[in-house]
C-alpha cells in the first residue's frame, strides 16, 4: 500500500513506532518515532517522544 508520506500524522508514525516495537524492530521504531518527534511543534513532547523511543544502540550501552 503506498501513501503519501506527507499525508501521514504524528499518530500514524507513533501507530507504526509501537507496531515496529512490538515486532522487535527498535531501529525503525526510533526512526518513525524521530520523525514523529520531528513533526511535532511542542518542544515538551517531541523530547517526550525521543524519550520513549531511544536510539537502540544507546539504550544497549546503557544496559550493558
Amino acid at each position: 500500500m503506498i501513501r503519501d508520506l506527507a499525508g501521514l500524522t504524528i499518530t500514524d508514525y507513533l501507530d507504526a513506532a509501537r507496531e515496529m516495537t512490538a515486532a522487535n524492530r527498535p531501529y525503525l521504531a526510533h526512526l518513525l518515532a524521530e520523525e514523529a518527534a520531528r513533526r511535532t511543534a511542542d518542544p515538551a513532547t517531541a523530547a517526550g517522544i525521543r524519550a520513549a523511543y531511544p536510539h537502540p544502540t544507546a539504550a544497549q550501552k546503557e544496559t550493558g
